[in-house]
Order: structure tokens, then sequence, then C-alpha cells
């Protein structure tokens, strides 16, 4: 697609190429999708009001099914001395097992979510708005298998003004990311 001609995608969004909208991007994810070369022409971008950035505000907001959303969650691991940290991805309509299959990954006695600070300063992205592009080599990078079977998955940019589309199956060709089988619960039935 050419850059400057938006088109209308997941959640009725204004979609453009994100290599061309580098100012809609983090630093790291717009270094990742350059170095990422052909394949990067496949990521689409949207600005997004912040307020939407979570998940649960840009469904209600847009009508876009939540099948299609795709969340990073940024876990650190210890056992002894040795900290591992790995950021999580499952689709919003699960949550990522943290206490079971990742702590198992990351070889940790416990598992927790990271500190806010700390993964806002080793992302180089805003809280909300940390995505799998462009996270620093030291992290693991864990993605459902679920993830890979959406023809379009919708993910964080990096910021919260904005959001991804790619396809799901892309996020399984990201630099050091390890494909999981069942990385992701699914979430009990709402009772409203």
């Amino acid at each position: 697609m050419p850059p400057g001609q938006p088109v209308t995608g997941p959640g009725g969004l204004p979609w453009e190429s994100a290599p061309g909208r580098t100012d809609l991007l983090a630093p790291p994810v717009a270094a990742a999708l350059q170095a990422w070369g052909e394949a990067a022409q496949q990521v689409l971008v949207a600005e997004i009001d912040p307020d939407l950035a979570d998940t649960a505000a840009l469904v209600e907001a847009t009508g876009a099914p939540a099948s299609i959303m795709a969340n990073c969650v940024v876990v650190a691991g210890r056992r002894g001395e040795v900290e591992r940290v790995a950021a999580c991805v499952v689709l919003a309509t699960t949550r990522a097992d943290v206490n079971g299959l990742v702590r198992r990954r990351l070889d940790a006695r416990k598992a927790s979510f990271l500190d806010h600070d700390r993964a806002v300063a080793g992302s180089g992205m805003e809280f909300g708005g940390i995505t799998p592009v462009g996270l620093p080599p030291a992290w693991q990078v864990l993605v459902d298998a679920a993830v890979l079977e959406v023809d379009v998955a919708v993910i964080g940019s990096g910021v919260r003004r904005s959001k991804l589309a790619l396809p799901g199956a892309l996020l399984g060709r990201l630099p050091g990311v390890e494909v999981v089988e069942g990385l992701g619960v699914p979430l009990p039935p709402s009772s409203s």
C-alpha cells in the first residue's frame, strides 16, 4: 500500500503503511520495522485516541472483535539472584499463563508482571502501548500459537496514540520469538 493512502480496516480505523508513518511509532518499533525489510510492508498503523489504548476500550469504541486483538504483557521471573524477562503475546480473549507456562519458560520459582516503570524504561515504549515489535534482545518474546492463526492481529505500536495491524503469522517471524502452544488461557465467561 502506498504511504499516505489510508484504508479502512479493523474497527473502521484509517490504517496506513506503518513504515511510512514512523511519527505514530515508538522509536524502537520504527527501528525494528526498518530492520524487518520487505516484511514491514505488511504492517499497518492507525492513529487512535490515547484513551482507547487499552484493548477493552478500543473494542467497545470501535466494535472491532476482541478475537483479533493481541495483548503484550511483560513478565519477570527470578530464581536466586537471576532475573529473566519475557514479553508474552496472547489474544485478548485469553490471559497469559504467568504462574504456569511462563514461569517454567523463565526457569523461575516465581513470575509476576514487571513493574510499570521498569517495563517502560526497559522497552523504550509507553505503558499500555508495549508491543513485541522492537523489544530488547535480552528479553524473551513468547507468542501464543493461537495469535499466528489470526488473519489480521491488532497490537500496540509502542505508544498509546496508535495501534498496529499485521498478519498474525508475521508475529512468529519476529527476531528471537518463541511460539508457544497454550500460552493463552481462555478467560472465564463474563457474568454481565
